[in-house]
């Protein structure tokens, strides 16, 4: 992540990150009646994108926050390749947060208690 991203200095939003590295989803409309499933851009860094699914899949594999939203979603009906976007999207975001912040990530949990 430090060398795609120089250091997190090339972005300033995680909703940049998130579409370089083609976890943004994009809702597919044309005019008002016809409307598809969100996708993702084709224009991503693929090395990146791959980098990120590695560590989504190992992340839904530990226990914690995301194995328990990965098993939520799924269990409502979402697809797992859509939960998956959805989860290095989320990665994406706390590396961003933690970054920024300059402090170690600390879970909700951790937080509260």
């Amino acid at each position: 992540m430090l060398i795609f991203t120089g250091n997190f200095t090339r972005f300033d939003d995680p909703k940049k990150l998130a579409s370089y590295a083609g976890d943004a989803p994009f809702a597919y409309e044309s005019g008002t009646s016809v409307r598809g499933r969100t996708e993702v851009s084709q224009m991503a860094n693929m090395k990146l994108k791959h980098l990120l699914h590695m560590a989504a899949l190992g992340a839904v594999r530990v226990e914690g926050e995301l194995k328990a939203y990965f098993e939520r979603k799924v269990a409502a009906g979402k697809r797992k390749m859509s939960v998956y976007n959805a989860v290095r999207n989320k990665l994406v975001h706390r590396m961003m947060a933690v970054m920024e912040r300059r402090t170690p990530y600390t879970s909700i949990l951790e937080r509260i208690v």
